[in-house]
């Protein structure tokens, strides 16, 4: 009976994940926090709530008003490193309106991201209306890496549990085990196996479990209403690329090095124009799985609140029932989409894990 053991690789995913997602946090955030004109378009309104939605935040927000204030928030904790170690609660920047205070110091949260200012939060801006205030180090717990704690807390005690369950019923899985357990043996039986062979797939199991589950149900959290966007972040599909790029490096075979540097069969000449071009070529794979899962969930996200603002705009008893529908549809689509993700994922790491593995003679 195969034994699943994930531990050991959903800690190195939550420590590269989580050290991504706050430097994704920190540089590519770019969306304005929204107009509080009450003449300002509907659908500028509705757009501008879109992007706030697919974009990280330092604050699990269920619902807020900006008319009322009503809502429901909860807060997460904000770790900065300015000149020693700053922790406080998100609470104090009451979404982004207010100046927070720490041991003297004082932040402003500016289009997502943290800056030092003065206690009236004057923000300096250049020609772009980019702050040129100090940003501290933040490694804050974003909403992110909350959905990404989530997500591991609940793999490692569903697959403790079916292997726990292995052992009390003679290799005979209950409960939710055996839904899962099929899912495990096709990984193993239809994408491991036939991908990198009997001789070498055994190394490669754990990470791809780890990664299919993984994908598959942070797709899932995002499609509820919590909003946690995980593998609409493209730091977190960079970060999952590039342990499949460090695994397939470096367990490499010399064959594979050899098939890159100096292929066989080929002339010499050649083989100094293709070198370089299969060298790149190493890189482009990664950079394909990550651009992949990222855009395709979060072209799925926009689309479909995109749709269900409709409603909001048509305002009429046509266009609601037609947008609702239509949104209902598409999320039907979403949960076929959300494991198809995992799966391509997978069963392309296999592919360059297989790659790799390859021996001279093996077929």
């Amino acid at each position: 009976m195969y034994r699943i053991n994930v531990i050991k690789t959903l800690t190195l995913l939550f420590l590269v994940m989580t050290i991504s997602v706050n430097a994704q946090h920190e540089s590519t955030q770019k969306i304005h926090e929204g107009n509080s004109d009450p003449t300002t378009d509907l659908r500028a309104k509705i757009k501008a709530d879109i992007k706030h939605h697919l974009l990280d935040s330092h604050e699990f927000t269920l619902f807020h008003s900006k008319i009322t204030g009503a809502g429901f928030t909860v807060p997460l904790p904000i770790i900065l490193w300015d000149g020693g170690l700053q922790v406080f609660s998100s609470s104090k920047f009451h979404h982004g309106e207010k100046v927070a205070e720490n041991n003297g110091n004082y932040y402003k949260l500016f289009h997502s991201k943290i800056y030092k200012t003065d206690a009236e939060g004057t923000l300096n801006l250049n020609e772009h209306h980019h702050p040129t205030n100090t940003k501290p180090l933040d490694f804050s717990i974003t909403k992110s890496v909350v959905g990404i704690l989530m997500i591991a807390l609940f793999m490692l005690w569903l697959f403790s549990s079916l292997a726990k369950s292995y052992v009390k019923n003679n290799g005979i899985a209950t409960g939710l085990g055996r839904f899962f357990e099929p899912l495990v043996l096709f990984i193993r039986d239809e994408i491991a196996i036939p991908n990198i062979g009997e001789k070498h797939y055994k190394r490669y199991m754990n990470y791809l479990l780890t990664i299919f589950f993984f994908i598959w149900f942070v797709n899932l959290l995002g499609l509820t209403p919590l909003g946690v966007n995980v593998t609409g972040n493209i730091a977190v599909t960079f970060a999952l690329a590039i342990l499949t790029y460090l695994i397939t490096t470096f367990t490499a075979k010399k064959t594979y090095w050899k098939h890159i540097f100096w292929m066989p069969g080929i002339p010499w000449p050649m083989k100094i124009i293709l070198a370089p071009i299969e060298l790149f070529g190493t890189f482009i794979k990664p950079f394909s799985l990550m651009i992949r899962l990222y855009a395709n969930m979060l072209a799925g996200h926009t689309v479909l609140m995109s749709i269900l603002a409709l409603m909001f705009i048509f305002k009429s008893w046509v266009g609601g029932p037609l947008s609702f529908g239509l949104a209902f549809v598409l999320s039907i689509l979403e949960l076929l989409v959300a494991v198809l993700q995992a799966y391509i994922f997978t069963m392309l790491s296999a592919l360059y894990f297989g790659s790799a593995a390859e021996e001279h003679g093996d077929h």
